[in-house]
This record gives C-alpha cells, structure tokens and sequence, in this order.
C-alpha cells in the first residue's frame, strides 16, 4: 500500500505533510533538511514543470498487477541520443567498467511483461550508439524457451528497452537475460522470476510496481533482487517494498565544481517510505532511521532517474529520453555484475549491514539517509 506524494515538495525532497488529504504525515526519517542550493532548487522546480508531461509507458491500474514504470518525455523520437550517456554515467559514478573485462561472466535477469520484438536490434543499437562493444542478450519467455513469446506490447516494449540498454550502460560485460512473462499479472511475473534463477541469473532487476505480490517469489537465497521504487512521489509499492529486495530510489544529476564534478539530488517523483503491508526486518529494528516505521522502509539505494537516453524501434521510432525508477533499478543491477558478488548479498539488508558500505556511496541531497536516496548512490564498486 502507498500514499501518493500531492503537489510539489519544497527542496524536492520528501518532507512532513506531503501526502493525499487525509493521509498521516511521513514520520520524522523522510523529512531532509532543505539543504539545496538556490541553483539546485531552481532547477529542480524546472525539472518538475517539465517532467509533468511525460507520459507513462504503462497506464492502468496497479491493483493486484503490476505496471512498469518508465516515463516517456514529450518531443518524440530524436535523429540522435538526447540524454545522459553511457560513458557519462560511467564517470558520474565512478564504474571504469570497461577495465579488465569487469562483470564477464555474471548474468543479469531483466523481468518484464508482454514481448518486445525488436528488443534484439534495439539492443544492438543502443550499444553502437554508444560506443560499447557487442554484448550478450539472451531472450526467453516465462517458461524458459526461446520461442513462442508472449503477446507484443509497445509499452512494455519501452521498458524492456530501458532495462537492457540500462544494465549495458553499466556493465558491458555482463550477459542478459530478458524474461518475457505472459501479462503483467503476478502470477506470470513470479514465474518467470523462478524460470530467471533456474536458467543462472544470480541479479534480477524488476522495473515495474503494483500490489499483490507474494514476497516469497522475490527471496531466493544466492539472488540479488532489485526492484524501482515507482514514480509516484512518497509511498512503496511491490516488489520494492519486500526485504529480500533492494528497492532503488531516483536521483536527479547534473554537472557541477565539486570534487565528483556532479551533484545528484533526490527526484521528486521517486518512491520511497515505510511500507504498511510488510513488517520491519531485523536488520532495521536498531537503525534510528527506521525508528518511527514500524514496517520496511525504503529505499536502500539510488541513481539516476531523469533524463537517460535510451533507443526504441518498437513504438517509438528512434531515440527517446526517459525517466523513472526504471532507470535506477537495472543500472545498479548491472553495478552487481561489476562487483561479481551478488551471491553474497541480501536484498536490502546489503545496504543496511555493515555500515562501512555508506563510506563508498554518494550522498544524495547532502543528507546520510533519506528515503528518496536511501543510503546514497554508487560510489564505484565497493558497496556492492
């Protein structure tokens, strides 16, 4: 269950008493200090103007289904990539992901609904757009096979372009897996979320949201799941919200003099909160972040969420620029598959437990912890 973030939030940041009529106010761990500055907030403001008429790939009803969560911008497809860049993500976050061959061998699971049938070209595209060498896209439907996919969604087709070009911005190497599930109902999902482990993915992004999910098909011990944290301002929805998951919040990032050369703010729309439908897990019980929820909070990590460019054939015809969570979530996926130790990790515990992680992230917002940002955004690999 979530409640959905109303008007704009001073600072872009997630503060007390920005939530729908009636609703309670978001307890004192999401409330950030206005520590923007005046060039920041400006922006931010302009952001958000435009960023209001970006239109959802996936409409409908998220009750007791899921709907993918990448944000289309106006202006249609560009003869050119508009948009943050590979190589520019590369550096604002440190990757070097090229360097020894990083990531090769790790297989990242991407779960969507319905089938792209362009994904195959389009993910050829992005990458010689790019400039990134020829990578490995494996396609399945939800039953492990390489033939008789699933009905065409020109929707969903966008977000299956997002979270492959995604994971190949930042690992290269990394070999994909993209598992077509039949529809966006949960029970086609989580089957092609079991079929993603049994063919060897150890990283499975889901860049989709909705309620309805069973937590138990989203924890299967030696898997890192991640999942968007959605695009609805304040509030957590599933996937994201089950502990077994590393729920990843949406930065905005621009260029600026500082030390990195970039400063990343949290992205207004970005969820992120205290999830009501799971319980608090044990390694939140003792963190004063998490003092006043009593369930899970989220998020655990973040990145950029505005702005990346990203090649679609299917419906849009080119290259688009996009926003969402869907842009954060198999981002940091494919920085598992650079660290090669996702079979160690935990979920959301990872970015809990041990808080030496927090040394080697990016503080979002000027702030440790927030709930847009959660612990902060990569830093390299040494978190992961």
């Amino acid at each position: 269950m979530r409640v959905s973030c109303v008007g704009f939030c001073v600072g872009v940041l997630v503060v007390a008493g920005c939530a729908s009529p009636g609703a309670p106010s978001a307890p004192s761990p999401y409330v950030l200090p206005l520590s923007l500055s005046k060039g920041q907030d400006d922006l931010a403001r302009a952001d958000s103007a435009r960023l209001s008429r970006a239109t959802p790939a996936c409409a409908g009803s998220r009750t007791g289904q899921a709907q993918c969560d990448v944000l289309i911008e106006p202006g249609g497809a560009h003869p050119t990539y508009s948009g943050w860049t590979a190589s520019q993500l590369e550096r604002a976050y440190d990757l070097r992901s090229a360097a020894k061959s990083k990531g090769a061998g790790q297989i990242v699971g991407i779960v969507d609904a319905y089938d792209n049938p362009d994904a195959a070209n389009d993910f050829a595209a992005y990458r010689s757009g790019m400039g990134l060498p020829a990578g490995t896209l494996d396609k399945y439907n939800q039953e492990g096979s390489q033939s008789n996919y699933p009905t065409g969604s020109p929707g969903w087709g966008v977000e299956i372009d997002l979270d492959i070009e995604m994971v190949s911005a930042s690992c290269p190497n990394c070999t994909i897996y993209l598992l077509e599930a039949n529809s966006n109902q949960w029970s086609d999902l989580e089957a092609a979320e079991a079929e993603a482990v049994k063919l060897g993915a150890t990283i499975i992004s889901n860049s989709y949201d909705g309620s309805g999910a069973s937590c138990s098909d989203y924890d299967t011990k030696g898997i890192e799941y991640l999942a968007s944290a959605g695009d609805s301002g304040y509030g957590v929805y599933m996937p994201a919200e089950c502990d077994g998951v590393v729920s990843v919040g949406g930065t905005q990032l621009q260029t600026c003099n500082s030390k990195r050369g970039y400063c990343e703010t949290p992205w207004t729309d970005s969820g992120g909160g205290c999830a009501t439908g799971e319980k608090k897990p044990w390694w939140q019980v003792h963190s004063k972040y998490a003092a006043d929820c009593d369930g899970r909070l989220a998020n655990d990590v973040s990145a950029l969420a505005v702005d990346a460019a990203e090649y679609d054939s299917y419906e849009e015809g080119g290259w688009i620029t996009v926003d969402g969570t869907s842009i954060s979530s198999p981002f940091v996926a494919g920085i598992f598959g650079l660290a090669g130790n996702s079979t160690k990790q935990d979920g959301g515990r990872t970015f809990w437990v041990p808080a030496w992680h927090h040394l080697h992230l990016n503080t979002v917002g000027g702030v440790r912890y927030s709930a847009v940002g959660g612990w902060g955004s990569p830093k390299g690999i040494r978190a992961f």
